[in-house]
This record gives structure tokens, C-alpha cells and sequence, in this order.
């Protein structure tokens, strides 16, 4: 008789083959890696009774934690894949996204959660916060490729990928002043002057202000080391070596949170300073290189995991007004904000509707909803707003893993053939908005 333990070994050899196998063999069907090992996970932890459980409820703290370290990693990768230098015109459509789109994400399912889920106003604003933001992990099949080692790559850069690239890197850091809002309205109720000051002056100001800071500051230190160093030994650029984002992203994370700064935050701002340090200079892709390895690793293991929870009752309790909001806020709220947000922008009419039904859900709401429930007061409402949170991210690993590679392959053909009309058969420029 196969034991859970030998058997969770030997799967886990497969998974990390096929992990290294898929998204090329799948660049062009309308299925994504994060749709198999979701499926997998189910088909795994369904046909296999003695597997251990896998549902986040019972294992809150090893959750947390799986979830926190893969969204780190996958806002570095983030960070370095970008060749766009930062400034108000180059990043505005992520400026309108950041201010304009998410809000109204938020505000749009905390409705919905009022009136059609029946949840209290903390719990309500919970669910919003952590789904609002796009997810920095799951989003990759969309973003940005690896960073390009020639000035002209900044010229490169289609909108629709650059957007949801830089938007994911920064909206998860932004996200949780409005989770802090929904735990300190959990605790002290929600009446404003019980929790407006401190959450104002501390989750807001402070907690932003010192993810940027130390961000910046981590990575100015970091970009001097790799690429400015006096001694040959210690220019890190010289040795190739990759897992040297991991001590950039521990580093920039790990001081940022001690003094209760946003350390997602800090370490996307951490990323795009070394990025800018020497922007077309061939370390950056050894450092993501391995960073995306192994943001594809962990993405594996909590993808079937998720999936083996939901086929144990995660989604139990789920019914069909939950599938009804699930399905707006995918559908419709999203997609609608994101519209009203790159209204007259430098966008096309199809890259805005790429970029506005692209926001993909997923590990950085797992984060959030399991880091609420830790510090805040819901009561008995964990299972419902797993089941919740759990839903929207499923169908967010299927709706888009099914339409990105048939919708990019399509923009990029539009593009391509927009800009040889325009340039001429030299000219196949992927920005030409269309």
C-alpha cells in the first residue's frame, strides 16, 4: 500500500517536469499552466483519499506563508522584466488603473457583498481588498517577457502587457491599507472616528511612505553592489549569479517589514530601482531568469493545493448567488472600471478591453484573506469567506487561462500588421496601439 508521504514525492517530481514542460507546449492553446495544476490538484486530492489535507481553514499559518513568499517573488520578477523607465507619462495607463480602476473594484464588490451576499461591512470590504488588486503571480501569462538587453527594448513594450505588468507589481502593496481598514473595522467597529486616525496616518502614510523609501533605498544599495562595486569579487553583475534576487527580495521585504512598512511595496520599487541602475545590462536576465523559475515552482504547489482543497469542501457552502457575484466581478465590475479608467487614454480601443478584462485573481488574494483572518475579528464567517475568495480565484484560473493565448495572439497580430502598414515590412512595432 502506497504511502501519502511517498506518493506526495513522486508527484511532486512530475509537477515540477511538466512545470518546466507546459508553457511552452501551451503558448498557443486556449489553456493555461495554472488551469492544469489546479485541475490536477482536484483529479490528485479526489482520487486519493490518504493524501493529508490541503484545506487553508485548518492550515492557516502554512498558508500565510506559502502564499506571502510566492507573491514576493513573483513582484521582483515583476520589477526586473519592466524596460520602461517609471515617470508620469510612460506609466500612465498604470497610473489610471492604480487610481482609478482599483477603487472602483473595490467600491463595486463591496456592494455586492453587502446586498447580494448578505457579508457585514468589515468582512464585505475584505473580500474587495483582496480581490481588487491583479495578481502579480497568476497575471504572468499576460505580462511582460524577460528584460530586454538593448535600449530599443523600452521601445518594445506592448501596452497591454507593460500595464498589467506594472499594475500587478504595485496594486498589491496599495491593497492593504484596505485590508488594515477591514481588520481594524472587525475589532473596533465601524464607526470612523474609532479607526480613521490610526489607520490613516499609520496603514496609509507610514506604511506607503516607508514601502517606497526603503524600496528605493535597498535598491540603489543593491544596484551599486551588482553593477558599481570597486573590487571585481564583489560586483555581483561579474558572476552570474541568479538566486541573488532571492537576497534582493528577502532584503528588501524583510527590512521594510520590520519597522511596518509595505514590503510588497518595497520590494517591486527595490526590483524597478536595480532595473534602472543599468537597464540594459545582461544580469537582469540571470536574476529573472531564476526568479521566475522559482515563482513557477511555488505557483505549482499552491495551485494544486488550492485545487485539492476545493475538491475536499472548500467551495461547500458556495451557491448560486455566490457564482452570480463571482461572475460580475470577473465580468463585468472589472472589465467596466478598467474601461472607465483608460477612457481617452493612449491606449486602443482593443488593448483597453485586453487590459481591462485581464485582471486576473489569484495567490495575493489567498495572501490577503488568510493574513485578515489572522489579525482581525470575522467571527465565524472563515469558511464562508474562503469559499468566497476560493471561488473567485478558480474561475479566474479558467476564464482567462482559456482566452489569453487565443486574445495576446490575436493583439499581436493586429499590431504587427497595423504598424507594417504604417512602417512598412520593417516597421512591426508591438506598442502600435490597436
Amino acid at each position: 500500500m502506497f504511502e501519502g508521504a511517498s506518493i506526495m514525492f513522486a508527484a511532486a517530481g512530475i509537477a515540477v517536469f511538466v512545470a518546466a514542460i507546459l508553457p511552452k507546449a501551451l503558448r498557443d492553446a486556449p489553456i493555461s499552466m495554472p488551469m492544469v495544476f489546479l485541475g490536477a490538484g482536484a483529479a490528485a486530492f479526489g482520487l486519493l483519499p490518504n493524501l493529508p489535507d490541503p484545506s487553508p481553514v485548518r492550515h492557516p499559518e502554512l498558508t500565510l506563508h506559502l502564499t506571502e513568499v510566492c507573491v514576493i517573488i513573483s513582484l521582483m520578477g515583476a520589477g526586473l522584466a519592466l524596460d520602461r523607465p517609471v515617470g508620469r507619462r510612460n506609466w500612465a495607463t498604470t497610473w489610471r488603473m492604480l487610481g482609478i480602476a482599483m477603487p472602483l473594484c473595490m467600491l463595486g464588490l463591496t456592494l455586492l457583498g453587502l446586498w447580494l451576499l448578505g457579508l457585514g461591512l468589515a468582512a464585505a470590504l475584505l473580500v474587495a481588498a483582496a480581490l481588487a488588486p491583479t495578481d502579480p503571480v497568476l497575471a504572468s501569462e499576460v505580462q511582460v517577457g524577460e528584460p530586454a538587453d538593448e535600449e530599443e527594448g523600452t521601445d518594445q513594450e506592448d501596452e497591454v502587457r507593460f500595464a498589467l505588468t506594472s499594475e500587478a507589481g504595485l496594486n498589491d502593496g496599495l491593497a492593504f491599507p484596505f485590508v488594515y481598514l477591514a481588520i481594524a473595522m472587525s475589532l473596533v467597529g465601524t464607526a470612523p472616528s474609532a479607526w480613521f486616525p490610526e489607520w490613516f496616518g499609520v496603514d496609509v502614510l507610514w506604511r506607503i511612505g516607508m514601502g517606497v523609501l526603503l524600496g528605493y533605498g535597498t535598491g540603489k544599495v543593491l544596484a551599486r553592489l551588482f553593477f558599481s562595486a570597486r573590487h571585481d569579487s564583489i560586483r555581483l553583475s561579474n558572476h552570474s549569479e541568479g538566486f541573488v534576487a532571492l537576497a534582493a527580495t528577502f532584503l528588501a521585504y524583510g527590512v521594510t517589514e520590520m519597522i511596518e512598512g509595505y514590503g510588497f511595496i518595497a520590494v517591486f520599487v527595490c526590483a524597478v530601482t536595480i532595473r534602472a541602475a543599468e537597464r540594459t545590462h545582461g544580469y537582469h536576465r540571470i536574476l529573472h531568469s531564476y526568479v521566475e523559475q522559482l515563482e513557477r515552482l511555488l505557483t505549482v504547489v499552491i495551485l494544486v493545493l488550492l485545487g485539492g482543497a476545493i475538491v475536499r469542501g472548500l467551495l461547500a457552502d458556495v451557491g448560486w448567488v455566490e457564482v452570480g457575484v463571482a461572475l460580475a466581478f470577473l465580468v463585468l465590475v472589472r472589465p467596466l472600471s478598467g474601461w472607465l479608467a483608460l477612457a481617452r487614454g493612449k491606449t486602443g480601443p482593443r488593448e483597453r478591453i485586453a487590459i481591462s478584462f485581464f485582471g486576473i485573481r489569484g495567490i495575493g488574494s489567498l495572501y490577503y484573506l488568510s493574513y485578515a483572518l489572522g489579525q482581525g475579528s470575522f467571527g465565524d464567517q472563515a469558511e464562508r469567506l474562503w469559499s468566497i475568495i476560493g471561488l473567485v480565484v478558480a474561475m479566474s484560473v479558467v476564464l482567462h487561462g482559456a482566452t489569453t493565448a487565443p486574445v495576446m495572439k490575436r493583439l499581436d497580430r493586429l499590431r504587427e500588421h497595423k504598424a507594417a502598414e504604417k512602417f512598412g515590412d520593417e516597421g512591426k512595432a508591438p506598442h502600435t496601439p490597436v
